[in-house]
């Protein structure tokens, strides 16, 4: 950094930069920067900055130039606005709230489409939106993992959540940091199916991910082009927040996948107004080892949860991939994503829908997304997301977060 820009930063600080008010004086820059009238902005996210789908959405309003502030509060403070327990939510400047990161990206294209977030060739945007959801979904058990089952990636994470959101809690550190990683734990991993017996599996899911994208980022700078579009965002969530900050999996990261570690930090500086480019015509080959897992690893799954919700089930076992999983906490909100990921497919023409058909047989994909019949979750019947609650996508009750809620999770 050049001495003119600490002056210009100190200047508009009142002060020099710290790691205290930088993300203040970025926000300042957001607004500055935002050309645009438009009555919902400036908008505020509620959500903790180490959360998974906060980055991930805080990352498209980057690259959408739109004015944003961050509030680290949890579920707790946002159920009665939004109906639900999670984060992020998004509340616009007319009063409106936004839940569901998937819903609220849509909706955002729908407002500036002028940013081409999403593909509008309907085949590809239907295979984005497709990896969008892997990412969001599937990626969440070895975010989780490495996260939670690691010591010193736990502990680092238990020091900055208690730093942002209970710093004046009398209770010791040591105590906090292990309310704060048993309650995670409980949750999210061995409460969701990792446990030893599948942690190779659950870490073998991240590695082949960076291999994957360490092979697609060797010919251009992202997923589906030279400027980034929903996939990147979709995969931003996780690699972002967990796989390159958390210690464990970030060394992996850094050591054995660089480009991916690049990735991110092009995708975090990405602006609509200057990252031009050009998105490619159709699927490239490239994404079709990724393809390959939706079909081996993430539908298989969303069957049995599909299958485990009709009969009633609040738990139940899946073989994937050679791998059995037990006491896997079954999601409501997942039999709605394959309903959505359905919906998107029959809005294909005939045509269309032929073409999107041939790729996901090749990669094994099509016999599993219509395995399970008449899935009727029963979420958003009148299709009103993202201005309605979804309900917690990992299926734990409300009554049970907030039991042992204390700070917002992952």
């Amino acid at each position: 950094m050049s001495d003119e820009t600490r002056a210009a930063d100190a200047r508009e600080l009142d002060g020099p930069a710290t790691p205290e008010n930088a993300r203040e004086l970025g926000a300042r820059r957001l607004a500055a920067a935002a050309t645009r009238t438009d009555p919902i902005l400036p908008l505020t996210i509620y959500g903790p900055e180490l959360s998974y789908f906060t980055g991930k959405l805080e990352g498209v309003l980057r690259f959408m130039e739109l004015p944003y502030r961050q509030i680290t509060q949890g579920p707790t403070e946002m159920t009665a606005a939004t109906g639900v327990a999670q984060v992020p939510a998004l509340e616009l400047a007319d009063g409106r709230w936004l839940t569901d990161s998937t819903p609220i990206l849509a909706w955002l294209d729908r407002r500036y489409p002028e940013c081409g977030l999403i593909p509008r060739d309907p085949v590809l945007a239907f295979f984005s939106r497709l990896l969008e959801d892997y990412a969001d979904e599937w990626l969440w058990r070895p975010a989780m993992h490495y996260r939670w089952d690691y010591p010193e990636s736990a502990d680092h994470v238990c020091r900055l959540l208690i730093a942002e959101g209970a710093a004046d809690n009398p209770l010791p550190g040591f105590v906090l940091r292990t309310i704060v990683r048993n309650r995670q734990k409980t949750l999210f991993t061995k409460g969701d199916g990792v446990t030893p017996a599948t942690w190779d599996h659950v870490e073998g899911i991240y590695l082949d991910t960076l291999a994957q994208f360490d092979a697609i980022l060797q010919s251009r700078p992202f997923l589906l082009g030279t400027r980034p579009s929903l996939a990147d965002f979709g995969f931003f969530g996780p690699m972002f927040r967990h796989f390159a900050m958390d210690p464990a999996s970030a060394r992996i990261m850094r050591e054995t996948a660089s480009s991916v570690f690049e990735w991110v930090a092009r995708v975090w500086n990405a602006r609509a107004s200057v990252t031009e480019g050009e998105l490619l015509e159709e699927i490239p080959d490239d994404w079709g080892a990724i393809l390959d897992s939706v079909g081996s690893g993430y539908l298989p799954y969303l069957c049995a949860n599909a299958e485990a919700w009709k009969a009633g089930a609040e738990h139940f076992d899946v073989e994937i991939e050679g791998v059995t999983y037990r006491k896997i906490r079954t999601a409501r909100y997942r039999v709605w994503c394959l309903e959505e990921l359905r919906r998107d497919f029959e809005a294909l023409t005939e045509p269309q829908q032929a073409e999107a058909r041939a790729r996901l047989e090749a990669h094994g994909c099509w016999e599993p997304f219509w395995r399970v019949k008449d899935t009727a979750s029963g979420v958003d019947p009148e299709r009103r997301a993202p201005f309605v609650g979804t309900g917690s996508m990992t299926g734990v009750p409300l009554r049970l977060a907030e039991k042992l809620y204390w700070r917002p999770g992952p």
